[in-house]
């Protein structure tokens, strides 16, 4: 297929890119930093462009089989409108060039529960200040963002991890409908789990949620190494 990835330069998207690519598929990786972008391969075209604008987005959705979305901003104080514009962009495009699949990664944060292993301190403490306080700006957004697709007729998934981490592989990850009872997911499998959607019509117009149940690590080893790290 011929695919565009949108958010390709950050840590989810280059692991999509490059499992797209050895997959098979043509990848169109948008970046706003193309000269950083370390992948290198005869079927990919790193394209430097920016979702906020409207022409660019057109040109890279034109003549493609599928559009997957990573785009990922810092969560902030100050309002965040990257998600909601950028993919009202996307699906602009998408309809024009009748382009009908969208994958597009949202958060679990966006419908918070607690989880049965979490615990007091993450339940509590951590889960609220997360997602109320220190990312409020961020899901509002992304609810945006969800609200918009959901009310396309576009053949979409909204895909939700949970706290991400690095894996050295893709593991044998879960897939649900709705919300999962699972507090992490490892990059490589969101990534791996977008790229099945492409040969998988059980979850058009579905949105899922993605957890790594193997060689999750511990809440303290989580914040040291993901939640404080600026990437």
């Amino acid at each position: 297929m011929r695919i565009t990835v949108f958010g390709a330069n950050g840590p989810t998207g280059r692991l999509l890119t490059g499992q797209a690519l050895a997959a098979g598929h043509e990848v169109a990786a948008v970046t706003r930093q193309p000269d950083s972008f370390p992948l290198h391969d005869d079927r990919l075209e790193v394209v430097g462009a920016d979702v906020l604008d409207p022409g660019a987005v057109d040109a890279v959705v034109a003549g493609r089989d599928a559009v997957l979305s990573t785009l990922g901003v810092p969560a902030g104080k100050e309002p965040i409108t990257t998600y909601s514009r950028g993919v009202a962009n996307i699906v602009a495009a998408m309809e024009r060039h009748r382009v009908r699949r969208l994958a597009v990664v949202s958060s679990t944060g966006v419908d918070p529960h607690p989880y049965s292993d979490g615990g007091f301190l993450f339940n509590r403490v951590l889960l609220p200040y997360v997602t109320r306080v220190l990312g409020k700006t961020l899901y509002d957004d992304m609810r945006r963002m969800e609200s918009l697709i959901q009310s396309t007729d576009l053949d979409w998934t909204i895909v939700r991890p949970s706290g991400l981490y690095h894996l050295p592989s893709v593991t044998d990850y879960t897939v649900v409908e709705g919300h999962a009872d699972g507090r992490f997911t490892a990059r490589e499998d969101l990534a791996a789990s977008m790229l099945a959607l492409l040969d998988d019509d059980r979850y058009v117009r579905t949105t899922i949620a993605v957890i790594t149940t193997t060689d999750n690590p511990t809440l303290f080893e989580w914040i040291r190494g993901e939640a404080l790290a600026k990437s």
